[in-house]
């Protein structure tokens, strides 16, 4: 169809034709008028290709050629409306799939003009999200079709934009399409243990494919975190307004993921505890290919929202930016409860695994085992639990090493230059491949260790043994062995210098491809650590720095720091402070102690006489007396007037 075809290339906002289609002028009333008529005409003989051709003109109209302004236009969109909705709502048996699929398609196109105002767009929505599954399956198709094009349009917004209030919508529908989520993560699971083997295996080949709810919370939840991290204030603008509007921007911010967040892991929280439950029952079951299920539950679970939304919301919680008093306060109860629960889902599906099971059912070969350990060793081993990381290894940073390559072969005049930064390290190992080759020995390889190509040099290597170009490498030629650098940081600089012949083969022109680790001895990182292990010590980590936050309190404020002498004096210390009713700190009104003398000899005790002072009332005289260090006392004798009483001794 060439109109379904025009609205397609238009939905683009790359190509030409969509401005030239904005250009346009708006259709007038009595045009879309007609465009009624021959809808309601089709659909009273049935004509479904009609009804399909006139669908999906109203989906251009509605998005270029329309502008619900005057009163005789609105008429016209209500008339338009109701025809749609009686499309959508007719029963399964008088309408086909594709023309459902249509009618979804138009009034998504025309949300905003066939539901003009913010209440009635959310009206639509708390309908198709609370009713769609009950009522009928085209709303349903509507809210799938609607947050989905939400989904589109708000990864491509910035916070605080015009139309991000649009596309973001408000808590209580996020809780709507929250539960949905949650519901479809729960159903997914429970598939594991109750559906028929071939069902299961069919389920296996479907995922991760995210429903369209579960693609709209991963929206909302990548376009608040990657504003927040990603925010920097505008470098030209100095004045206090903007740095006022930054502040409230980058809190507004943190409020949105902080009431989103808590959501996510609350959802997260049920889904888990129904894994385990599911977890348990299948371990508990007498079902054939119950090994095939526990393995193909990690794989499901990734489908659910603990595959799409926790481990993104876990590595951006630890970002800076959101590394306060406030997230931590608000999340550490369910961080811990989610700590819990994938620890112990995780020993579940370990102990099912073969090789922990042979190791656990093996009495003589873990006496063995534990026969040719240290003593030392031995006494740990008998203290330690076993945990769900009990016998595996947690892969190091940058394990699988980093490869630098140039393009195969290369080219005329080609230069490749590329450095390669691994923190921490205390030298790098580069291995090459076996197929590195170039024209000329001057075609070469430099190697530097160092940040740039200024750093010292390392070795070189160019040219090749095929019999083509130079016939000959330089040096010892390419390296079959390792490599050592000394440092954490190695330059490549790759440079083809001749021309290629035209007897030179692409195997003599192959360029060079070279691994980088931080360790000698390569360690197989290809299967990673399971799902749920390695959701487990996300969790633990983001907890422990939670924590962490907790136990230091609030940061120091500029007026804390400003009066750190203060601060420190034990003279104050010791003084009853109350918050009056505006907020201000002053000393509290106690009963104060007689006078103290006028002359305190630093030098002893000093003890209150018990003739002059009586003990005043309350818990304060219990307080221990401090002594003034001699520079405040002179001062304060300064200050005073009083000299110091001097001792004469006596003369009998």
């Amino acid at each position: 169809m060439c109109i379904h075809q025009l609205n397609l290339l238009a939905a683009s906002n790359n190509l030409p034709i969509t401005n030239f289609l904005g250009k346009q002028h708006p259709i007038e009333a009595h045009h879309l008028s007609s465009i009624c008529d021959i809808m309601e005409k089709a659909m009273v003989n049935g004509d479904t290709c009609i009804i399909r051709c006139i669908l999906v003109v109203f989906q251009v109209v509605f998005k270029f050629f329309f502008s619900p302004q005057t009163e005789r236009n609105r008429d016209i969109v209500r008339r338009s409306g109701l025809l749609l909705w009686q499309l959508l709502m007719a029963p399964r048996d008088q309408i086909c799939s594709e023309i459902q699929k249509e009618v979804c398609l138009a009034i998504s196109s025309g949300l905003n003009i066939l539901y003009p105002g913010e209440a009635e767009i959310n009206n639509l929505l708390k309908l198709v999200l609370t009713e769609g599954e009950n009522r009928n399956s085209g709303l349903s198709q509507l809210r799938d079709v609607i947050l989905t094009n939400l989904a589109e349009q708000l990864q491509n917004n910035r916070f605080g934009s015009e139309d991000d209030d649009h596309y973001r919508l408000n808590d209580e529908l996020l809780h709507y399409i929250l539960k949905i989520v949650v519901r479809e993560s729960c159903v997914l699971i429970t598939k594991c243990q109750t559906v028929s083997k071939d069902d299961f295996q069919r389920l296996l080949s479907t995922v991760p494919a995210a429903s369209s709810c579960l693609r709209y919370l991963m929206a909302v939840q990548n376009h608040l975190l990657s504003n927040t991290i990603l925010i920097k204030p505008d470098d030209n603008d100095d004045s206090d307004s903007s740095l006022q509007g930054e502040t409230l921007k980058v809190q507004e911010l943190k409020t949105s993921i902080l009431s989103l967040a808590t959501q996510i892991l609350t959802g997260c929280d049920e889904v888990l505890e129904m894994l385990q439950q599911v977890t348990t029952a299948l371990i508990n079951s007498d079902i054939s290919d119950r090994e095939q299920r526990l393995k193909g539950l990690e794989q499901i679970t990734k489908a659910t929202m603990l595959g799409h939304l926790l481990p993104v919301l876990l590595t951006s919680l630890m970002h800076p930016n959101l590394q306060t008093l406030t997230m931590a306060d608000a999340l550490m109860p369910q961080l811990v409860q989610l700590v819990l629960y994938t620890s112990q889902t995780a020993l579940l599906l370990k102990t099912q695994s073969p090789v922990f099971s042979e190791l656990n059912s093996s009495p003589c070969g873990a006496s063995e085992q534990k026969g040719k350990l240290l003593p030392d060793e031995r006494m740990l081993e008998e203290k330690e639990e076993p945990g769900f990381l009990t016998g595996l290894k947690i892969p190091a940073p940058w394990a699988a090493g980093k490869t630098v390559e140039t393009v195969h072969p290369v080219r005329d005049n080609y230069k490749f230059k590329e450095t390669v930064h691994i923190p921490g390290a205390r030298c790098l190992y580069l291995r090459f491949d076996n197929r590195c080759s170039s024209q000329y020995d001057y075609d070469k390889l430099v190697i530097y260790a160092g940040p740039n190509t200024n750093s010292r040099k390392v070795a070189e290597y160019g040219g090749n043994t095929l019999g083509y170009g130079s016939r000959s490498v330089l040096g010892t030629g390419w390296p079959k062995d390792l490599v050592k650098v000394e440092g954490d940081t190695v330059t490549f600089s790759f440079e083809m210098r001749s021309g290629r012949e035209h007897n030179t083969p692409d195997k003599a022109m192959w360029g060079f491809a070279c691994t980088v680790r931080a360790q000698e001895s390569s360690e197989d990182v290809s299967g990673g650590l399971p799902f749920l292990v390695d959701l487990a010590l996300g969790l633990s980590v983001l907890a422990c720095s939670m924590l962490r936050i907790l136990y230091n309190g609030p940061e120091i404020t500029k007026d804390e720091e400003t009066c750190q002498e203060l601060l420190r004096s034990k003279l104050l210390q010791r003084c009853q402070w109350q918050v009056e009713a505006n907020g201000v700190i002053s000393p509290a009104l106690t009963p104060s102690p007689s006078p103290l003398p006028l002359t305190i000899d630093e030098d002893r005790e000093f003890t209150y006489p018990s003739d002059v002072l009586v003990p005043p009332v309350g818990h304060y005289f219990d307080l221990p007396r401090i002594r003034l260090p001699p520079g405040i006392m002179i001062k304060l004798r300064e200050i005073s007037g009083r000299a110091r009483p001097q001792f004469r001794p006596s003369i009998k």
